[in-house]
């Protein structure tokens, strides 16, 4: 009999993703029958998903009677919030609390947990205004206090943000802008296409065996003026990057998110967006891939036309 994954999020970049790799993978699309969680199952995406044999479910992450109704008779559960939904980290935490105190209490065997680093602790303070990473740290720490036998995955830089990022400039270039340096390290990550090969690589290896392990999601490093020198060669279009100024680049943002977003900046630009030793963890994270992550040059490829 095929044991239960459950997938949060369903039809979104992280959880879709996941659904798409466990049912084309001829071992895992065996061991486990899908109940996707979704907010409206009446949805296409949600419809589609049942007509590929999914069991889509409605839930609500503030509700724990809905949750338990997700969860039942769950083996392994992959769970992802979305913070920029309500932009409340006290929501998010509640949210993922709730996830791991069903997941406890109903006995799952591997929970999937979809985290990042805290950035206020990492930095020892110097950047305290990240709340949708911090959020998904805490309750990252709140699972591992709890007992239930998790992973954590740590999704990097989404490529989708540079589809919005890269703008015609006044000069007819297309132009990227950041406030660090253009030889500076981004662990660009292609949410939608590489999720599930990350996630789908957990549940068939040794990470099956849950103990509390991390495992990085990226695709490698790409600096600013590799992403313009791909996109170039890619599109055929001019392209350059530009560092602004912090508080030029902040009159380009909503107020109310604007500091946040300059600290992810500067955690790219001082801390490899993951802390010590990034390059050495995601490395060892690269390689229990079954499948190679997609690059950006694929990434361009695949999403034009880039008007």
């Amino acid at each position: 009999m095929s044991k239960i994954l459950v997938v949060f999020g369903a039809t979104g970049n992280q959880g879709g993703s996941v659904i798409r790799s466990v049912l084309a993978d001829p071992k895992l699309s065996k061991e486990f029958k899908i109940r996707g969680v979704t907010r409206d199952p009446s949805k296409p995406a949600a419809q589609k998903l049942a007509e590929q044999g999914v069991d889509v479910v409605k839930a609500d992450l503030l509700d724990k009677g809905t949750l338990r109704n997700a969860l039942i008779g769950a083996h392994s559960v992959f769970a992802v919030t979305n913070y920029w939904e309500k932009a409340s980290k006290e929501i998010e935490v509640t949210q993922g609390k709730n996830i791991s105190d069903v997941s406890k209490e109903i006995g799952v065997e591997h929970l999937i947990w979809s985290s990042l680093p805290n950035v206020t602790k990492l930095t020892d303070g110097k950047l305290s205004n990240v709340p949708h990473f911090d959020g998904k740290a805490e309750v990252e720490e709140y699972i591992n206090a709890l007992g239930v036998p998790a992973t954590f995955f740590l999704a990097g830089f989404y490529m989708q943000n540079l589809k919005s990022a890269i703008k015609l400039g006044e000069d007819g270039k297309k132009t990227l802008a950041f406030t660090f340096p253009g030889d500076t390290e981004i662990p660009l990550f292609e949410a939608s296409a590489d999720t599930g090969k990350f996630i789908a690589a957990i549940l068939s290896s040794d990470y099956a065996k849950p103990r509390g392990k991390q495992v990085l999601g990226a695709s490698g490093w790409f600096t600013p003026n590799e992403i313009i020198t791909t996109f170039e060669e890619v599109t055929g279009q001019p392209a350059k990057y530009v560092q602004l100024p912090e508080e030029v680049f902040r009159g380009f943002l909503p107020e109310a998110f604007a500091t946040e977003m300059l600290e992810n900046f500067a955690l790219i630009r001082d801390y490899q967006y993951y802390g010590p030793n990034a390059k050495e963890s995601l490395e060892e994270s690269l390689k229990i891939l079954n499948q190679p992550p997609t690059s950006f040059k694929e990434f361009v490829q695949r999403n034009g036309p880039w008007e």
